[in-house]
């Protein structure tokens, strides 16, 4: 799979974007506005000069990877490529109308991938005429440094594409860990948002402050990042979004959305990207 096309330039869209040209794929970076797709380019770039200042990357190997790097606004670019990887807004309506868009688009045996975070893949994957194509790959975020990304099997996900995908993954430098059955948040936010979602309440009940929970949780647990501030770089319009869509398909309380955490999204604080969160940026 010599060709790539990442969908959606944002954090998690350039960040895929990026390691995929590192690695050696051509990548087509797309969104809808030059400005979204300009941000991402630049992401990438001011990404790749730390590699190089770090001196775990030399100059020439950055440049290159940045040549392979093709911004557009236009989702027929994606028509020639090996491997799509959609990273939009994280909600179902959103992402099914990108899925019906890109089965029209694709070419026939490319692997449609999803980097969803929690909505379930059998769900996007309807959106298609090709839900055997279809498959989840959960990256972690910051992608050029996180090895993680789960490769999650759809209930129509061909064996083949599983392989395929693993493969891909593989050849990026992550792990990949299988998700042999979909539901929502797949195994790691599974795990973590009920922490989140736990952290939020000891919160908003006034146990503790933000600084003492995480710190608790990286003295207590080896976080590298406590719950509340691994929030605020998600955004917490996008953790919310993640929460809601695990209750919805599980009615398991304990993913229950924090009122706090409701309010605050409702209020414009959503972390780091817009200054405030849990805590201010």
């Amino acid at each position: 799979m010599s060709r790539v096309a990442v969908v959606g330039a944002g954090l998690m869209g350039s960040g895929i974007a990026q390691v995929a040209a590192v690695s050696g794929h051509d990548v087509v970076l797309r969104d809808v506005t030059e400005q979204a797709v300009s941000r991402g380019v630049a992401a990438i770039e001011k990404s790749l000069s730390r590699f190089v200042s770090k001196e775990t990357m030399t100059a020439s190997d950055a440049d290159a990877a940045l040549a392979r790097i093709a911004g557009t606004t236009d989702l027929a670019a994606a028509a020639d490529v090996d491997f799509v990887i959609e990273a939009v807004f994280e909600s179902v309506e959103v992402k099914t109308a990108l899925f019906a868009e890109l089965d029209q688009v694709a070419k026939d045996g490319a692997i449609l991938a999803t980097n969803t975070s929690a909505i379930p893949v059998t769900r996007i994957a309807a959106a298609t005429g090709r839900p055997e194509s279809v498959v989840g790959t959960h990256f972690f975020s910051p992608v050029p440094m996180m090895k993680l990304c789960e490769v999650v099997r759809g209930y129509r996900t061909s064996p083949e594409t599983m392989d395929r995908t693993a493969e891909f993954i593989r050849g990026l430098g992550k792990n990949a860990v299988i998700v042999a059955r979909d539901v929502a948040g797949f195994v790691a936010n599974r795990m973590f948002l009920a922490f989140v979602v736990e952290a939020v309440s000891l919160l908003e009940t006034g146990v503790a402050s933000a600084e003492d929970i995480d710190t608790a949780a990286r003295g207590g647990f080896g976080h590298t990042m406590g719950p509340l501030q691994t929030a605020d770089l998600a955004g917490l319009d996008v953790t919310l979004a993640a929460i809601r869509n695990i209750y919805d398909d599980s009615r398991d309380p304990k993913f229950a959305p924090p009122g706090l955490l409701q309010r605050m999204v409702d209020a414009g604080d959503l972390g780091r990207k817009s200054g405030r969160g849990f805590y201010e940026y």
